[in-house]
């Protein structure tokens, strides 16, 4: 099944976790897949070959999301290979987890820069090339929605100021016919939230379907909204937890 057939796929973050999945996925589905990563250069090679292997096409290009210039050359590696991008997957981000006291000006710099302007930075460069059809899917986090506890108010921040983005894009974008959805994970199995964690067991007894989710349920979510099938769902934020903020 090749839904994404003779699509270019452009998805920041690509060599771990669910954008590795997201990665596969959609090379998977027939998209030519440019990826990037910004320092684990052999994981990012591993995820290329796997996807070659596999039949499909990818290309793994290196651009610390915090660095503007460097994302929007990602972007224009892809224009360069492919002749355009269709979809775009802002899924890099980072986390900053500590009293809200002890957070210096410098974490909120950074951790806006990686998790939030980095998405603004991708998504007016690929417009450039994007036609009529495309989709933009960023990755947040249910956290978005919800305060979930203490130490994570910059990350909570981060991720609820993707909501206004996605949703003033949509109005902006939409008599281009091209959508802007915000996929929102809760507690998924990945280096940054692994399900061994001391906390992992707390997640889990809060969650109705009591497990953590993995990279493959993310990269589903993100495939349906990269597809025909969802081109009347925009300024959308759904959301991936096990019922985490039900």
């Amino acid at each position: 099944m090749n839904r994404l057939q003779n699509k270019t796929a452009v998805v920041t973050g690509g060599s771990r976790g669910m954008g590795r999945a997201i990665v596969k996925e959609l090379a998977a589905q027939g998209a030519n897949v440019v990826f990037t990563y910004a320092s684990s250069a052999d994981k990012a090679a591993a995820v290329a070959a796997e996807v070659r292997d596999a039949g499909g096409k990818a290309i793994a290009v290196k651009a610390d999301n915090a660095i503007i210039s460097e994302v929007a050359a990602a972007i224009n590696t892809a224009v360069q290979q492919y002749g355009g991008v269709d979809i775009l997957v802002n899924n890099a981000g980072m986390a900053q987890m500590k009293p809200f006291e002890e957070y210096t000006l410098q974490d909120y710099e950074d951790i806006m820069a990686v998790n939030v302007r980095a998405v603004f930075v991708a998504s007016q460069e690929v417009l450039k090339h994007m036609k009529a059809g495309g989709r933009i899917i960023t990755i947040g986090s249910n956290l978005g929605d919800t305060a979930a506890g203490p130490n994570l108010t910059l990350y909570t921040t981060s991720k609820t100021a993707l909501q206004g983005l996605t949703r003033g894009m949509a109005h902006d974008l939409g008599n281009r016919k091209i959508t802007v959805n915000l996929v929102q994970p809760g507690p998924i199995d990945t280096d940054m939230n692994p399900a061994d964690s001391p906390w992992a067991d707390g997640m889990r007894a809060r969650m109705p379907l009591g497990t953590y989710g993995t990279g493959e349920d993310i990269a589903a979510m993100v495939s349906f909204l990269a597809g025909d099938e969802s081109k009347f769902i925009t300024g959308s934020m759904l959301t991936v937890d096990g019922g985490f903020n039900a």
